[in-house]
């Protein structure tokens, strides 16, 4: 048998930030179910909640995701009476969502979700904040060695 570790799951970095991913995902979908939101849906409020008004083209730039997958994810928060979609004053093949009353009011929910959350982590705070700029690095080197 070869000692070669290289092809072993648990060597693999892409596994390890999977493995984290999949457990935070878990984390946060069983606290945010009770509000009516998936985790995508989430993360597109966090962004409406720092700029409300923006273009979804902006939306998907801020989380990495095509037009594609944010329209039918959208429509469904706009079903759900949390955001509102119209098209822009300024250009009219581009499409603006802004929030509602009832998604702004959400603004609190979410903030007791994330103080329950906190507790929840393993990690002390500190780490916490050197793990998130380490993980920022990371990924914004893979998201530029794609454009190569």
């Amino acid at each position: 048998m070869s000692a070669d570790t290289t092809l072993k799951l648990d060597t693999q970095l892409c596994f390890a930030l999977y493995a984290a991913s999949n457990a935070m995902t878990r984390l946060y979908r069983d606290k945010l179910e009770p509000l009516g939101l998936t985790y995508p849906q989430y993360l597109v409020m966090l962004v409406l909640w720092e700029q409300d008004g923006i273009a979804v083209k902006e939306i998907g730039q801020r989380l990495h995701l095509d037009s594609g997958t944010l329209t039918p994810m959208l429509k469904r928060m706009e079903q759900a009476g949390l955001v509102l979609r119209r098209r822009s004053r300024a250009d009219e093949r581009q499409v603006d969502i802004a929030l509602t009353p009832a998604g702004e009011a959400l603004k609190a929910e979410i903030r007791r979700v994330r103080a329950e959350l906190g507790c929840l982590l393993p990690v002390p705070a500190a780490d916490i904040a050197r793990l998130q700029v380490e993980i920022r690095s990371l990924a914004d080197g893979l998201i530029a060695a794609q454009k190569d």
